[in-house]
Order: structure tokens, then sequence, then C-alpha cells
């Protein structure tokens, strides 16, 4: 797998500056800060700059860490890097700097007014966020990985006969987690779900100790992080057998996430990705059970830009990463989601979770 060309990735920022009328890019969110220069530490902060002098800032833990992850930017040791970097820019006479405003606390922008009086501070409008929405080829090759540990996982936890009448959803969740980092996983993407019997129609539920039966839904959402990149899966089973009325939904969710797929293209929009698959849930009678999104980015984060949803904007392109998951969710019955993580492709959407949506009664 090719590794991230985090000078590339800064230089895009750079191309940024000038529309968003600034003279240095101050990122401060970690997530980002990694994207840009590959630095998994929990301290730090980072100058992009229009002329190119760009410069690092973490604290004593990380000094060896960073020479190693970055070896091509300037550092400065220092615990609060915010503010030492300002001082950096302070100094320097820089007017006009960008900042994260959607990540920084009111005390923060306090602090970066008091730290750079003489500057003119603006927001950079999630710039580096849009940035990371288009994958290049190592961030995809990253993501297939992660996806084919939650594949395998999942596959030997079902050989293993680990999803059976007596278990808790608590002990399966735990027992996926263990496969996962067996396979190569550094850590699950999120808090495995699993959810049984009428928990399955709870979309964000909680292992609990309730136990599978006979005659449930077993909802199963998860992901593995790999390289720093996430997979996000949704697969549903049932303990046999299967009653009719769950034929019926889970025939109507598959095919609704067949229609998501295939809506996924270059250029189009955001809402009409959604409204392909909710549309066909709409026409069976089970509008009113499919209430959230039918998928998001995927990357560094588990959720992050795009928003593929009725309250979505924008269009889709080439290299972004993406979850369609829809689902019918009947309280105190019992629900379906199917969700795969895909990448947009000019040739149509490439299909990285590849475990079976088929029906599967065990």
């Amino acid at each position: 797998m090719g590794s991230p060309d985090t000078a590339v990735r800064r230089d895009a920022l750079r191309e940024r500056l000038c529309p968003l009328d600034v003279d240095v890019a101050l990122v401060t969110n970690l997530v980002n800060i990694r994207y840009l220069t590959g630095f998994t530490g929990s301290n730090a902060a980072l100058v992009v700059a229009a002329d190119g002098a760009d410069v690092f800032c973490t604290d004593f833990r990380y000094r060896t860490q960073s020479a190693e992850q970055i070896p091509d930017l300037e550092h400065v040791i220092e615990r609060n890097c915010a503010a030492a970097l300002a001082g950096r820019l302070a100094e320097a006479g820089v007017g006009r700097v960008g900042y994260e405003s959607h990540e920084v606390t009111v005390d923060g922008l306090a602090a970066l007014t008091d730290g750079l009086p003489d500057a003119e501070l603006r927001s950079l409008q999630r710039a580096v966020e849009d940035l990371r929405a288009v994958k290049d080829e190592a961030e995809v090759d990253l993501t297939r990985e992660a996806c084919a540990i939650a594949d395998r996982a999942l596959a030997h936890l079902m050989a293993a006969g680990g999803i059976r009448p007596g278990r808790t959803e608590r002990a399966v969740g735990r027992d996926l987690d263990g496969r996962m980092l067996d396979h190569g996983a550094e850590q699950p993407s999120f808090e495995t779900i699993v959810a049984s019997g009428p928990n399955s129609a709870v979309p964000h539920h909680r292992p609990t100790g309730r136990a599978l039966a006979a005659g449930d839904f077993v909802k199963f959402d998860f992901g593995a992080a790999y390289g720093g990149y996430h997979s996000d899966m949704t697969r549903t089973v049932v303990l046999g057998p299967a009653a009719d009325w769950q034929r019926e939904v889970y025939a109507v969710v598959l095919e609704a996430q067949r229609l998501g797929r295939e809506a996924l293209r270059i250029g189009a929009d955001v809402r009409d990705v959604d409204a392909a698959a909710r549309d066909h849930i709409k026409a069976a009678g089970y509008g009113e059970h499919f209430g959230h999104g039918l998928g998001h980015g995927v990357g560094l984060q588990v959720h992050e830009a795009p928003t593929v949803s009725y309250l979505g904007a924008g269009t889709l392109a080439d290299r972004m990463l993406v979850t369609v998951e829809p689902g019918v969710y009947l309280p105190g019955r019992g629900g379906v989601r199917i969700e795969d993580t895909l990448a947009v492709r000019p040739d149509g959407p490439e299909l990285l979770t590849l475990t079976s949506k088929d029906l599967t009664v065990l």
C-alpha cells in the first residue's frame, strides 16, 4: 500500500488560502493535522502558510515521534501549541490568519485574539474537511483493507457458531471485536452494535445482556480501523426460522440498498442518492420507519463529509468514500439495516465491504 503524500495535501490547502483571503491557516483539529502531516499524537498545531513557510508544533512527549513522522517541517516544542504558533505569527507580522472556527472554543478564540492582537482572524470554513472528502488512492487502499478485516472477522464469527441462541448481545459484540483485532485491526471503528429481537428496531442500540433467541433479527453494525482509516458495515441476519414479515422487510431494505448503491455516481446530488433508496421504502409502505439519512463519508473518521441525506448538500466526486445504509425499524418487533462502504468511481461505485447481503438464516 502506498504512503499518503502529506506535502501534496498541504499544497492543496495552500491553494485554498487566497480564495479564503488569508495568509496562513492555523490548524488545531488533530484529525486534520494527521491528514496534513501524518502525526498521530494527542497534542499539536500546524501553520500552513501561503509562502510555504509551514511550521508544526507539539510538546516534549512527542519530540522523537514527530521528528520521525514529519521530517520535512520546522518543529516547535511547546505545551500550548496554538498559543506558541500564534506568537510566532504575531512576531512575523502576519496580517490575516485563518482558523478552524467550527473547532475553536470561545475561550480558544479569546486566546487567539490575545495572541494575535494585530492580525485579522478569519474562518477556514472547513477547508481541510473538504479536502479530506476526496481520497487519494493510498487512502482508498487503507480503507479497502479495513473493510476486508471486518469481512473476515464476521465470516469467522459465523463459521465458529458465534451467533446463536443463548449468547448475549454483549458477548457476541466482544467476540466480533476480538476477531477484528486478531485479523489486523488497530481497534474497532466505533462501539460495535449487536441488536437482537426488538432491540434491532433501535437504529443505534448499545449491546446489552439480552440473550439472542430463535426468531430474532440480529443486526450487526461494526467496522475496523486500519492505518487510521475506518470501515463501516451493517448486516442483519435471522436466527431461524424466518417469518414472512421478516422476509418482506428484508427484501424491501435489500432493494433500497441496491438502488442507493447504483445511484452513487460522479456529479450526483447527495439528496438524489438518498431519494433513490428512500422512495422505494416509501412505496413499499415503510416510509415512516426509515428516519435517518442514507449514508455518510468514511475516512480518518467514521463519520465525515459528505453527508448523503435528504438534509445534505453537494454532489459526489471521484474517490469519495461513502456508506449506503437504508433501514426499516418496526418498534417492538425488529428492524433491518444493510450497509456497505463504497468508493465513488468513474465507471460506477467500487464495493469495499464484500460480505454477502443475501438473507442469512442461522
